[in-house]
């Protein structure tokens, strides 16, 4: 029966977090489509991989140091501003070398290896009490800063120039956006892993934009949409034994895919 998958305590856990990062995700990703930062969720995604590593070598907790190392990283990507842009190469060398010394540090302290290389990949369904605690905390500090910064950082995003000539700090708003994104990527991460965060940044994102223009409509289109393939994804690993991340990125893109394709016929 559609109901013997809420039998276990550990499915439950499982939706309650895919569906609280799922809206997270949705909201916050939407937003990151509309100001063309996507490549920004995937270098947080993987410089939290080592910051998780490497608190696990100090005996400190993963998700802790993924917090630490993605945050610093968001306000040091926004204080950069424009500057950062045309710099694909360098940023794609330190994303490299981000992922090798998570790597390094997972080789030093390999019995916390199964812990830490499910980050690389997600594990919702190992999500214990303490960690949905975390994450409920996160999405509503992640969702009450987006709404604190909700109106100048759609008026930066869709003006920038006369957003900052109407006196906006455009360069405060980007700096307190990717932190807030930087969050957002660590709860993600929880679920679909490091290598897999643009499924549900992204994905949902773009398929919404493509159903829609109405800013307000469309975030929260975005977030049904990460709802229903986090939740989707779950159900379907459940009854096929197939990796949970898998179900939830096949979803994301067959949704993109489907939309794209009824669009251009």
């Amino acid at each position: 029966m559609l109901t013997d998958i809420f039998a276990y305590d550990f499915m439950q856990r499982a939706f309650a977090a895919s569906g609280m990062v799922a809206i997270v995700a949705g909201a916050v990703g939407y937003f990151l489509v509309l100001r063309g930062q996507t490549f920004a969720g995937h270098a947080l995604s993987h410089i939290g991989f080592a910051g998780a590593t490497g608190a696990a070598l100090l005996g400190l907790s993963p998700l802790g140091g993924m917090l630490v190392f993605i945050v610093l990283a968001g306000i040091g990507m926004g204080a950069l501003g424009e500057r950062l842009s045309g710099r694909d190469v360098g940023i794609g060398i330190v994303l490299a070398l981000a992922l090798g010394f998570g790597l390094l540090f997972m080789k030093l302290y390999p019995s916390n290896a199964a812990q830490v290389t499910s980050l690389l990949f997600g594990n919702v369904l190992a999500v214990s009490k303490s960690v949905l605690v975390s994450l409920a905390g996160l999405a509503a500090l992640t969702l009450a800063g987006l709404a604190a910064i909700g109106r100048p950082l759609l008026f930066a995003s869709l003006q920038p120039e006369l957003a900052e000539a109407r006196g906006v700090r455009v360069r405060l708003v980007g700096i307190l956006f990717l932190a807030i994104v930087a969050v957002a990527v660590a709860q993600s991460v929880q679920i679909v892993g490091v290598l897999l965060v643009f499924a549900l940044m992204v994905g949902p994102p773009a398929t919404a934009m493509l159903l829609t223009t109405r800013i307000g409509v469309g975030i929260g289109l975005s977030a049904l949409i990460a709802l229903a393939e986090a939740w989707g994804g779950i159900f379907i690993a459940f009854h096929t034994d197939w990796p949970t991340s898998f179900c939830i990125t096949a979803l994301a893109a067959a949704a993109y895919l489907a939309v794209l394709a009824l669009r251009k016929g």
